[in-house]
């Protein structure tokens, strides 16, 4: 797999004075699930597998507002910007319409951050490939390509 997504903007992570943005600088991560429940679940499976210390931001964006199963444009974009550090942040969903969703924001272009990416990867894998290679200070085509080749991975 390529590990390209769609996105919007580049990635170069500096601020406009030239400086790298809050949060060192890293690719942040959003996890978008169906489930609050599930996205809370595999975003603390990540920091837990990643080894702890100073990783990359991470968000659970999952659920809908009230509480219930769906998505939540509100809940995605909002987890985005509190993840984006100014190097991009990486989008990671588990169904059908949570990608519609994604989307959708992307293709408003106001709505997430500038270097946002919907990147194509298994939900579970792909988040812990993507927070460990953000930790580790990879880029944002670096993290989606380690998200995306989670989808070589053979469980037999």
């Amino acid at each position: 797999m390529s590990g390209e997504g769609i996105g919007r903007g580049g990635t170069s992570g500096e601020g406009p004075s030239g400086e790298r943005a809050g949060g060192g600088g890293r690719v942040g991560i959003v996890l978008v699930s169906h489930s609050a429940a599930v996205a809370d679940a595999v975003a603390a499976l990540a920091r837990g597998l990643a080894g702890g210390g100073d990783l990359a931001p991470v968000a659970a964006a999952g659920g809908a507002p009230g509480g219930g199963l769906g998505t939540s444009a509100d809940l995605i974009a909002s987890a985005a910007k509190d993840v984006d550090g100014g190097a991009g942040v990486a989008i990671l969903v588990d169904l059908g319409s949570a990608v519609l969703t994604v989307k959708a924001l992307l293709a408003e272009g106001d709505e997430l951050p500038e270097g946002a990416r919907l990147v194509d990867a298994p939900f579970v894998e792909g988040a812990v490939a993507a927070l460990v290679t953000a930790s580790a200070g990879g880029d944002l085509d670096a993290v989606a390509a380690a998200a995306s080749e989670a989808y070589a991975y053979r469980k037999e």
